[in-house]
């Protein structure tokens, strides 16, 4: 607690208005394309007012000269937003996203949106319509996506945390393949109003961040029920930074053996998992083996639900009442093709065709309800697990960080990326991705902790507690 404290203490006392200099100073000198679109000139006024609310010691928030980036799929009201799509060129938010304004409301400040793969489709943050992002230390390699953006500004510096979407591991992944820690929160327990939407029943708020105590203010403040979203949760919110008293050595802990085999798993991947769980192991902590039998089947039953969802979603998107519309049509029907087939994408066509096909008459019992079914089977059985157990660890994915294109004209394969991050995704329960070392080629290596519904404090908590006795090697 005290140390928490005193880091608060830190951060008061400083200039606000040079703390965001020197954030700006990082993006400048090299950017990664990992910014879309920058607010310079608001976020100095930002600044300039907080110094002066300190100077007067007047009441400041809790999230005081935090810099934000956010994922262009967050509305920041009067901000350009378009999810990095043409078909949504030139539009202008009209509302503001509620985890943006309750992160305003607490005197954060923003500092841009930021590249991902269009409409959040993608592992690889190379379906942008601003090019792809470069991984932060490797310039050849892929910082991984959706939120690629997001993870890189995070890892160099550019700003202090950032907001991206988890639907199947897209804050996860790429904060895997950077080398900072991300969260994806019990689904419902941050509100996605204003966050233009994928697939609904899978869309998370995330947060990425190299501070575990960032991340827990940051959850603290953008939690909680909303009025202009019935599916978030009412479970009251706790304050993420308390402490609690628990004994971490009785904490019981799985991994699960199909995570740790396969032609799919790299093997600087697996062996330094097992190096880390052997580490536990050696340190106190019960680890035990368990058997996880639906691992086949999550990425077809993610993707049939997804892309279904997908389907529905961006059916508005039609250039009648904003964003991009082409130029060139005879009538009204001809209009709406044009636009649709000029405005998006390849990854995201390829999915709207896959999710309109499963949802087909003919189609929707044999591909889109039986997803269902394996969905909620997923579901059960960690439920069933977290009976025995208080943690699973698996590794983040599995393997490291891949070369720009090398899976472009394989989606197979990039799909595959997924496969360790959709579990939580289906099952909607929390799950964190950490720093664990590098490869070879000094690629970062991350691990992943999974909790039962609601268990974010715990996890957090956790986690921050094996990156300190240096369980996890964190290096950031």
């Amino acid at each position: 607690m005290l140390a928490a404290h005193h880091y608060f203490f830190i951060v008061i006392n400083q200039s606000f208005q040079k703390n965001l200099q020197n954030h700006i100073q990082n993006i400048q000198q090299k950017d990664h394309n990992a910014f879309v679109n920058l607010y310079f000139e608001e976020a100095q006024k930002k600044a300039k007012a907080l110094d002066e609310k300190q100077q007067k010691k007047e009441s400041i928030g809790k999230m005081t000269g935090k810099i934000i980036g956010l994922k262009d799929l967050f509305c920041y009201q009067d901000h350009p937003v378009q999810a990095c799509s043409k078909i949504l060129q030139g539009f202008i938010a009209q509302i503001q996203a509620t985890a943006v304004q309750r992160l305003l409301d607490e005197d954060a400040i923003i500092i841009g949106h930021q590249n991902c793969d269009e409409f959040g489709m993608g592992a690889s943050n190379e379906n942008s319509i601003f090019g792809p992002v470069l991984h932060p230390t490797h310039d050849n390699y892929t910082p991984g996506g959706s939120s690629g953006g997001s993870a890189v500004a995070v890892k160099k510096n550019m700003c202090s945390i950032a907001l991206g979407t988890d639907t199947g591991g897209s804050v996860r992944q790429p904060a895997a393949f950077c080398g900072v820690i991300g969260l994806k929160p019990t689904y419902a327990r941050i509100s996605r109003h204003g966050v233009i939407a994928y697939a609904s029943s899978l869309d998370t708020v995330g947060i990425l961040s190299k501070s575990i105590q960032s991340i827990q203010q940051t959850l603290t403040v953008v939690a909680g029920q909303d009025i202009w979203d019935n599916t978030v949760s009412r479970k009251p919110v706790p304050v993420y930074t308390n402490p609690i008293q628990e004994d971490k050595k009785k904490m019981r802990i799985a991994y699960i053996k199909e995570m740790m085999m396969g032609d799919i798993l790299q093997t600087s991947v697996q062996k330094q998992t097992k190096y880390t769980i052997e580490k536990m192991k050696k340190l106190g902590y019960r680890v035990d083996e368990i058997s996880f039998p639906y691992l086949s089947y999550v990425l077809p039953t993610y993707h049939i639900i997804s892309n279904a969802e997908a389907s529905t979603n961006l059916a508005r998107y039609d250039g009648v009442r904003y964003g991009y519309r082409t130029k060139n049509y005879t009538n009204l029907e001809e209009m709406y093709t044009k636009t649709r087939t000029e405005g998006f994408g390849k990854e995201v066509k390829r999915r709207i065709l896959l999710g309109t096909f499963v949802l087909t008459a003919e189609r929707y019992r044999q591909y889109f309800l039986k997803a269902q079914k394996v969905r909620r089977l997923v579901q059960d059985y960690f439920l069933k697990i977290f009976q025995s157990y208080d943690y699973i660890i698996t590794p983040t994915t599995p393997t490291t960080a891949f070369a720009h294109e090398a899976y472009s004209k394989n989606p197979q394969k990039m799909y595959s990326t997924d496969l360790y991050t959709v579990p939580a995704s289906l099952a909607g329960i929390p799950a964190i991705a950490l720093p664990n070392g590098a490869d070879h080629k000094g690629l970062p290596i991350s691990i992943q902790l999974m909790a039962p519904f609601f268990e974010e404090h715990r996890l957090l908590h956790f986690a921050e507690h094996l990156m300190e006795i240096n369980v996890v090697d964190g290096g950031l």
